[in-house]
């Protein structure tokens, strides 16, 4: 994205262009430390004295650099979704097989009823967002406007899905906060579900904001 009209502080002077990444000017920085998804290696990206043709130009028309990026907000929110009810249905697998196995009081905790509370919320919350999903990218599919759709999908599921994991370190107790069984790295992997594609805070405006204009139509 760069900004190809000066004079127009707003959108409506961003550009998009596709950049080839070994252009001269172009420069990695530090990768980042994350709190997770350490599998994922992020930077930022420096452009500096960086050349691009004209044909370069998304769209071959200036000034849609915006709109290109809103094209594809809707579609990434629903992907969002769907991971995070991916990730959590593993998360609530592990916690189940793990209240199953482990014994207390001569019993598994999965006899336990707060125990049995926890997993059945979690349960209750992934089948609530997995059809959300479903019925979001039915409708993309079918060439409907979902951004009010996606944001609600995104916003749930992300938030759920923290839950869950929250749910399955409390259900695996003490050994939930350490490493060796791979639940507190999903606790903190599944953190930036609620930041990226937009915060929880962001998807909370679209929704309303979308729903403000629709009741004033």
């Amino acid at each position: 994205m760069a900004r190809t009209n000066p004079n127009d502080p707003g959108a409506g002077g961003v550009s998009a262009f596709i950049v080839d990444a070994t252009s001269p000017g172009i420069s990695l920085g530090k990768p980042d430390r994350k709190m997770g998804q350490q599998g994922v290696h992020t930077c930022d990206v420096i452009f500096e004295d960086c050349r691009v043709p004209a044909a370069n130009l998304i769209g071959l028309k200036e000034g849609q650099g915006f709109k290109t990026a809103m094209k594809v907000l809707d579609k990434g929110r629903i992907h969002i979704a769907a991971a995070c009810v991916g990730v959590a249905q593993r998360i609530l697998d592990d916690a189940l097989a793990y209240a199953l196995e482990r014994r207390q009081f001569g019993q598994p905790i999965a006899e336990f009823q707060l125990v049995q509370a926890m997993l059945a919320d979690s349960r209750m919350e992934i089948y609530a967002a997995q059809c959300m999903v479903i019925d979001a990218a039915r409708r993309r599919d079918d060439g409907e406007s979902v951004t009010t759709e996606a944001s609600c999908c995104k916003l749930f599921a992300s938030e759920m899905c923290g839950r869950v994991a929250d749910r399955a370190v409390q259900i695996f107790g003490g050994s939930g906060y350490v490493a060796d069984h791979g639940i507190e790295r999903f606790y903190r992997d599944v953190r930036l579900f609620r930041l990226y594609e937009g915060t929880s805070q962001i998807q909370q405006l679209v929704i309303a904001r979308n729903m403000i204009r629709e009741a004033q139509r």
